[in-house]
């Protein structure tokens, strides 16, 4: 299935995005371990990109990984990301990307636990959090 796209350009990004948001997403960067918003986050839910809320993860597939940021077994469907060769830093890495708006969400890893052996290691500040309760009232809203 074809994700729509979002598309700004960079002053747009600026003014609907924080600067640590604008930092992570839109210049690849990434926040201080241990410091992010949904580190510690255990409710139950979805995350979605923080740029254009699209869901990602699903809280049944995060995992305690110890590296400082949430870390997710899979994402909800492979369409909702894109995967890209990283070589910055001297390394080889895998970039994790929001497939709707191009998002820096973080990178991937195959040192996860099973049944997929993926760590999607993904910044904090790229993703929002819509609890259960939330989104049982977006469906009532909607029918």
């Amino acid at each position: 299935m074809l994700q729509e796209t979002t598309e700004k350009s960079d002053d747009e990004w600026k003014k609907v995005l924080t600067p640590e948001q604008y930092h992570v997403l839109r210049k690849k960067g990434t926040e201080r371990p241990f410091k992010g918003k949904l580190y510690y986050n255990k409710n139950k839910g979805v995350y979605t990109c923080s740029a254009c809320g699209q869901e990602l993860f699903s809280s049944d597939s995060k995992f305690e990984s110890g590296t400082g940021w949430p870390s997710f077994l899979d994402v909800i469907s492979s369409d909702r990301v894109r995967l890209l060769e990283d070589n910055s830093y001297f390394m080889h890495r895998v970039e994790v990307v929001c497939s709707r708006c191009g998002g820096h969400l973080g990178h991937v890893f195959d040192d996860g636990p099973k049944p997929t052996g993926k760590r999607y290691c993904i910044n904090s500040v790229s993703l929002d959090f819509k609890g259960a309760e939330e989104e049982k009232e977006e469906e009532k809203a909607e029918s």
